[in-house]
């Protein structure tokens, strides 16, 4: 195919509605969206300044669960950023496909269905990590300390504004 057929083809599926598809970029690894969220399997995690053993290990995650977004791949490593921005390198097998969240609103509501004026569940502190359920456009479903509800997606952290889950 040449590069104007190509670029032509890209185009028709530009005008088509096919905008999300046609610029999502692909790990050249798994073949899964870049960037997205995974969550650490480890308690202790070491973060690597390159894609190998031999790089320097910048810092160390402690905490199972922590919500991380994959930005790149080379080989059995995944670049990742938490929270803070901070990123580095971490073994494939260190990380898990499992979705958690981090509340980042400090006694988040967890009401029993979406919608502010449904009942309080529980609330949660600020750092709490937590399981991802389904989400709506605003609103997601989280557990967490025997604790489960529903709560604004603005408050949280390892979800996109736009993502929807069942």
């Amino acid at each position: 195919m040449s590069k104007a057929a190509s670029i032509a083809g890209l185009i028709a599926a530009l005008l088509a509605g096919g905008a999300a598809s046609a610029t999502e970029e692909r790990g050249a690894v798994t073949n899964l969206p870049i960037p997205r969220f995974v969550s650490l399997k480890a308690g202790e995690t070491n973060v690597r300044r390159g894609p190998s053993l031999t790089h320097r290990i910048d810092w160390v995650y402690k905490r199972r669960g922590m919500p991380l977004e994959v930005t790149a791949e080379y080989g059995h490593w995944r670049r990742v950023r938490d929270v803070d921005g901070a990123g580095g390198w971490v073994h494939y097998s260190l990380i898990s496909g499992v979705r958690t969240v981090l509340v980042e609103d400090d006694m988040l509501e967890l009401h029993s269905r979406p919608g502010d004026n449904m009942p309080v569940e529980a609330k949660l502190a600020v750092g709490v990590i937590a399981k991802l359920g389904d989400c709506t456009v605003d609103w997601c479903e989280i557990s967490a300390g025997g604790y489960e509800g529903w709560a604004h997606k603005a408050a949280l952290w390892g979800v996109d504004a736009e993502e929807t889950r069942d």
